[in-house]
This record gives C-alpha cells, structure tokens and sequence, in this order.
C-alpha cells in the first residue's frame, strides 16, 4: 500500500477545508460561480434604541445570486432601515446601485435588481438543487480581497428552528465548518448547485437556508401568491408519558403531541382544542416526540411542516384524537406577524418611536429595546420587562409604554435615577402606546401631571408640575442635542 505524503503547507490547507474540487471551471479557466456570485454593500440605519433620536449607520457587505433576468436574490439580513444599496461583480472594480424589489423577513429572502445594463453583460443565473443531499463535501464559495474562495463544509444534520428574524420555524441545513465570518447569504454548493444561503454560523455550526424553501418563497412572489409564512399558533408538548397518551385515551400504539395551550382568542372554528393529542399532520405521522419523518429531510420536529411546503392561510389537515375518537380536523395556518407578540421581535423600516416631556423619556417597549443589553439580553435586561415578553396581548393590553430614563432637569429633581418602568396611567387615563402619552399629557389634572407604574416597580408613581413642562421640555431638547420631542408612528 503507497502512503501519502503531505507537505506541510498542503496539510494545513487539508486541515483548514480547503476545497480541490470545485464546479468545473469554463475554457478561460475561471470558475463558473464567478459570473453568478455579486457582493452587495448595504448602507443602513443603525438605531441605539437607548437614544432613539440617534441615527447613525453602519455598512455591511454581504453576497447575492443571479437567479434570472435581470434579478438578483439575498437573504433580507441587514437590509432593515436601509438607505444605500450598491452592487459589484467580479469581487472588484465598480460599484453600482441597486435596488431592492421585494423582500420577506418572516421569510428572509430578498430579491434585487441593478438599472445599469451594462452590469448584466456576462453574468449567468444560478441552478438551484431540487434537493439538499447528506453530502462531506460541501462547498461553500464567497468573494474575499478580490478573490473567489472556495472552502469545504461537511454535513452536520437537518434541524427545525425559527428564522434568523421570524418565530415562524423552518428547516435548517447546518454544516461543520471552521470557516470564519460566514453568515452573510454565501452560497453552499453540491456538484456545481446551490443547496442553500448562509444565515449565521456560531462556533464550528454554520446555518444553512434550504434551496428548496427560497425558490418557492421566490417563485410564489413572483406568481402573486405568496400571502406570507405561517405557523402554528398553539403550544404543545411530547406525549412520552404513556400515562398521560392513556388518560387522554388515544387509540391503537402510543403516539402524537398533545396540546396544552392555545390562542386565547382563537379564529371562528378553530381546530384544536387543550388536550387533543394531534397524532397526523398534512398526511406524516407524529410520533410521541413529536417528530415526523419528512421524505427529504428525515426526522424533524413537527413545526417545520408550517413551513414545508405551505404558506399562511393554508388548510393543513390533521389527525387528532380526541375524547377516545380519531378525528379530522383542517387547521389554518395564521401569518406570522410581529404584532402577535405583546413585545414586537422587530420593528423594521421605521425610525424607534419615543417621547421626550419634562426630562421624561417615554419610548414602546419592543425586544428590540431590550435587545440594547447584547446578546444575552434575557438575563442581562430588567427581570419585569424580560417577564413582559413571555405574555401575550390582549384587548385591554395590546403593547405597552416604558419610562426608559429621565433627563436630568430642574423639574424632575429626585426622579433621576429612575428607569425602565412600564407605564400603566398617566392623569389617571390608561398608557399602552405612546399616542396615549401624549393625549394624557394634555390634561393634566390641578396643574400637576401624575404618572402610575405598573405594581412590582421600585417607584409607583411620579408628579411634576405641568405648568412648566412645555419650557423644561425645550431646555432638555437644547441641552441633549434632541431634534424633535416625539416620533410616534401613525396608525389606523
């Protein structure tokens, strides 16, 4: 038997994953992903939702596929409060600007176009894989200092997770790489195809968005029937307890999810009911983990048929048993809406509301606010406004109102020190939006406005005098280079 030999620069390049195949260069010798892969640099606000009346930018570069005439597709990663698109071919030489034709970002795809003709000259559309194979030999491709590179990736598994910026839950390739600084939509190629887009990589496990789901979003858009993903709106749990697969009396082999919660206003003739065990959804059998086992991607958590090969809106038949009966029901997928939380996840392509009275700094309050405590932001943040998010709206309260800080001032001598307090009334009218601060505020009561925090907060409640809030207002929006007193979005 010869034994192989390495030198030692070939087997750092072996170690690191660099790839020796590769799709099958044309007869100038450049590799074909050269006249398909474009970079996009994104210039974008950058909110500091401590001081929302901050703008700066930031500017991100990322990658994007020619996927037919004259567009181009992305993940919708960073293209938030977006205000400069530009684009470039070949890793290198000019730029030009581009312009975003749709995007998605329950979704997360984005589609492009370039006006300049001149940039299309050369470039050829991409050819997406039906399916995304169990493959060691990955390769994934992305331009760097003028280069194409391109690096192996090897399988890791096929995974159900929510989307990079939606809750609505897909299936997700993730790959063992120790590439850096993937995540930026770089394709992932399978003999000559691409099998999917990056989405995010932490540690050795890259994030990989199936081929399959963006032609379809893409391809629906562009029919006029994509009305948006969906997902399922109740909470369940595994039936692995016999016991309890026995109480709720399921007929034949223990098996199914069983559904311990649903939407406290659920549509007219909603399926489900507390203590169905749901035992078939649209035709794949759940077992008591409440996996499926999907024909392209194996087992996986039931969630991720919301998305498989549905839309929001759509009628999925299940199975459940119920009251010792199997039975069948048609649930409907609601959309995915960021409204649906009383925390909004984002808020995107709209400047962070707030209002300024007194010193008195009044702003919604959002994850995106409390995401200003880093990554980590559900230990880190206030415990009261962490525990905010885990409940849902309701008629009576649809958002809420944080007094975030107070800007030192005259008026407001001894509350400085106070901040982050959900609001619940101001001048005894109830406080959920900022429209509501800002009627409230208007009639004060005996020269005096009163603010009334929610029970639990360090401080109850706050008096200043409202005779002088118009002047105190001006000095704090002249002495901390505050534009305007407000921004409060309109709504119907």
């Amino acid at each position: 038997m010869k034994r192989l030999i390495l030198s030692p620069i070939a087997l750092i390049l072996w170690l690191a994953g660099a790839v020796v195949s590769s799709p099958a260069a044309d007869r100038n010798g450049r590799n074909p992903m050269e006249a398909s892969l474009v970079t996009l640099e994104i210039t974008a606000k950058n909110y500091d939702y401590f001081q929302p009346w901050a703008k700066p930018t930031r500017t991100v570069r990322k990658h994007a596929l020619v996927v037919g005439d004259r567009e181009l597709v992305t993940t919708a990663q960073n293209l938030a409060d977006r205000t400069l698109v530009r684009v470039q071919k070949g890793g290198r030489g000019r730029w030009l600007n581009a312009e975003v034709k749709w995007l998605d970002y329950h979704a997360n795809v984005a589609v492009l176009t370039v006006s300049d003709d001149g940039f299309w000259s050369g470039l050829k559309a991409v050819e997406f894989a039906d399916k995304v194979p169990k493959r060691d030999d990955y390769e994934v491709i992305r331009w760097r200092d003028g280069n194409l590179e391109i690096r192996r990736a090897e399988f890791s598994k096929f995974t159900v997770g929510d989307g990079s910026l939606s809750f609505s839950p897909r299936i997700h390739l993730e790959l063992n790489t120790e590439i850096n600084g993937l995540g930026w939509a770089e394709p992932v190629l399978v003999d000559g195809k691409v099998v999917g887009l990056t989405v995010a990589k932490g540690g050795n496990v890259c994030t990989v968005t199936p081929a399959p789901f963006i032609r379809r979003v893409t391809e629906a858009q562009k029919a006029g029937r994509f009305p948006g993903l969906g997902y399922f709106d109740f909470v369940w749990q595994q039936g692995e307890n016999p016991a309890t697969i026995e109480f709720l009396k399921v007929p034949g082999e223990p098996r199914g999810a069983v559904v311990i919660d649903i939407p406290k206003s659920p549509a007219p003739n909603y399926a489900l009911k507390k203590r169905d065990v749901i035992v078939e959804i649209d035709g794949f059998a759940v077992d008591t983990e409440g996996d499926y086992d999907d024909p392209d991607y194996g087992h996986l958590m039931v969630e991720g048929i919301a998305t498989r090969r549905h839309f929001a809106g759509d009628k999925i038949p299940m199975k459940v048993a119920r009251d010792g009966q199997i039975l069948d029901v048609d649930y409907v997928l609601p959309k995915a809406d960021y409204s649906v939380d009383l925390l909004p996840m984002f808020t995107f392509d709209a400047e962070p509301e707030y209002l300024v009275a007194g010193g008195l700094v009044f702003q919604p309050l959002t994850q995106p606010f409390l995401r200003g405590w880093g990554d980590d932001w559900r230990r880190r943040a206030p415990f009261r406004l962490v525990y905010y998010n885990s409940l849902a709206p309701s008629v009576e309260t649809p958002a809420l109102v944080v007094m975030s800080q107070v800007l030192p001032d005259p008026i407001n001598v001894g509350y400085q020190e106070f901040r982050n307090l959900a609001v619940d009334k101001i001048n005894g009218q109830t406080v959920r939006r900022l429209a509501d601060v800002k009627k409230a505020l208007g009639e004060p009561k005996d020269g005096v406005h009163l603010v009334e925090f929610f029970r639990g907060d360090g401080l109850q409640r706050l008096l200043v005098d409202a005779t002088s809030m118009a002047a105190a207002t001006e000095r704090v929006l002249g002495r901390y280079g505050i534009p305007a007193p407000e921004v409060i979005a309109a709504r119907p």
